[in-house]
């Protein structure tokens, strides 16, 4: 296992497409969510659940998006319905992460979100550290309600976006990065 710090400064996205398999054993799945779940959560809410598309679920997931993205688009060309279709096709894992929020006197529902964001990016470590490729990705299909309703979020469920994972199958090629000069000032 890498070191942790070397891990964080080096780790990349890889783009689904440049994913293959196998992904996760059930051992491996289990450790990355229970890191995707030891995140900050200011008041023990867990305002965030997984839905987990592998195997066939994934294509069972690409219809619904296909069908939405057919019906609001009735002339798109059958080619541009196909690339809907196998949206969540490429990797051989993907984590849809699930955000929600509880009415709190302490907690406003923005921090209810970071967490689930938080929640998203222990996932891509841990998938990274496992040495797995993981990339987080969002997409018309992400925010589209009536794609949510097919895929079985509740009505004031969002999606936060959806984690992509497999194996690597060329190096990740890093991408600028901010300089530290421009993006921090003190106080």
């Amino acid at each position: 296992m890498p070191d942790a710090i070397e891990l964080l400064k080096t780790r990349r996205s890889v783009k689904p497409r440049e994913m293959t398999g196998p992904g996760p054993s059930a051992a491996e799945l289990e450790t990355i969510l229970t890191i995707g779940a030891r995140v900050p959560d200011h008041g023990k809410l867990a305002p965030w659940r997984f839905i987990i598309f592998e195997g066939d679920a994934r294509q069972r997931a690409g219809e619904v998006i296909a069908k939405v993205f057919a019906r609001k688009n009735p002339g798109a060309p059958a080619a541009d319905v196909e690339i809907e279709r196998k949206r969540l096709t490429d990797a051989p894992l993907v984590i849809g992460i699930v955000s929600f929020t509880r009415p709190h006197p302490k907690v406003p529902a923005f921090e209810q979100e970071l967490s689930a964001g938080a929640s998203a990016m222990n996932i891509v470590t841990a998938a990274t550290a496992l040495g797995y490729g993981a990339c987080w990705l969002t997409g018309w299909f992400s925010f589209d309600r009536d794609v949510l309703d097919g895929l079985g979020l509740k009505p004031d469920e969002k999606l936060a976006g959806f984690i992509h994972v497999g194996k690597p199958t060329k190096p990740s090629e890093d991408r600028p990065r901010p300089f530290l000069s421009e993006i921090v000032t003190r106080f």
